[in-house]
């Protein structure tokens, strides 16, 4: 437990995560409306959108419309999603948004072939093309991400091996451009990690790379995601991907899909019954969290929403006494 974080970076995608799925349909209104309200929290990061292609993600046919009606606040990053050279050009005209570069791999063919239709070797072309468009604009590429790194539903568990030759892949390219990786990011896209599997493979990308910060993409369609943070934060781990409400999930997931990832505010609350700091206001996201509830217009799996936080009642029950 020595390894624990004093303070964990939290990136909001519950937006672009949520709305990507949600059969909806939700206006652009309100998709503004859940930004804006994330805004107030705290959080110093939230993933907007997703600039793809509407026809795949018809829920992200107003990206464009979204970004431009939403107000930044000072201190805050706003980002999007985007797969290729096309999403990163509507990205960086909206003129709003934090663009940071990162090579981005994927484990699994299987998935990557569904997800994007590209081979192992098409995306590894594709990345160095990537490469050069954030060059060519100016974007520092200082993060590195795997998708499908603990298991896929297409193929089967992933293994470390695998994890570690797509790391190896990524500082290569890194190296033939110039680059210095200083985050990598590990997405359980499919939600096959439990503990023990954060373990195995934090713990060995942690032990070839030491200098490396690493972050988690955690989704909880077998309700690990929290346990996995957990074990993250074991880990040294601290920065993590989350969802307000719980939202998303990965719409080429197939067998079910993929629900959302890991819900922020139960994680905030976690981290902060740990002593962790987050710099968020965990009250203020309960109410963004009832908010993405009512725009979505069913229930969302967030607990603390519901439950409320230890907190409130602390006071409560100190009041009464």
């Amino acid at each position: 437990m020595a390894d624990l974080p004093k303070f964990v970076q939290i990136n909001e995608e519950g937006p672009r995560e949520g709305f990507q799925i949600e059969k909806g349909p939700i206006s652009t209104r309100r998709k503004i409306e859940l930004i804006d309200a994330l805004s107030e929290t705290g959080l110093n990061h939230i993933q907007t959108a997703s600039f793809v292609n509407p026809k795949r993600v018809p829920g992200w046919a107003d990206a464009d419309e979204v970004v431009a009606g939403f107000t930044p606040r000072p201190g805050v990053k706003y980002t999007g999603l985007w797969l290729n050279d096309k999403g990163l050009e509507r990205a960086i005209a909206t003129g709003k948004l934090f663009i940071r570069g990162s090579i981005s791999l994927t484990a699994s063919e299987k998935f990557l072939l569904r997800n994007q239709r590209r081979t192992f070797a098409d995306n590894v072309e594709a990345q160095r093309g990537m490469i050069r468009l954030f060059k060519q604009n100016g974007i520092a590429i200082e993060r590195g991400a795997i998708m499908a790194a603990f298991g896929c539903n297409f193929e089967g568990d992933i293994s470390t091996d695998r994890v570690l030759t797509m790391v190896k892949q990524i500082m290569d390219l890194a190296d033939e451009h110039d680059l210095t990786i200083k985050t990598l990011s590990l997405a359980d896209t499919m939600a096959w990690a439990t503990p023990q599997d954060i373990y195995r493979v934090v713990g060995a990308v942690r032990e070839k790379y030491p200098d490396l910060a690493l972050a988690l993409h955690l989704h909880d369609t077998r309700g690990m995601a929290i346990a996995n943070a957990f074990a993250g934060l074991q880990m040294g781990v601290g920065i993590y991907d989350a969802a307000v409400g719980g939202l998303g999930g990965c719409p080429f997931a197939a067998h079910g899909g993929a629900a959302g990832n890991i819900c922020t505010e139960d994680l905030v609350f976690m981290l902060h019954e740990m002593g962790i700091e987050t710099g968020i206001d965990l009250e203020k996201l309960l109410d963004v969290a009832r908010l993405a509830e009512n725009i979505v217009g069913h229930p969302l799996p967030g607990h603390v929403k519901t439950g409320g936080s230890l907190q409130t009642l602390r006071q409560t029950t100190k009041t009464a006494a």
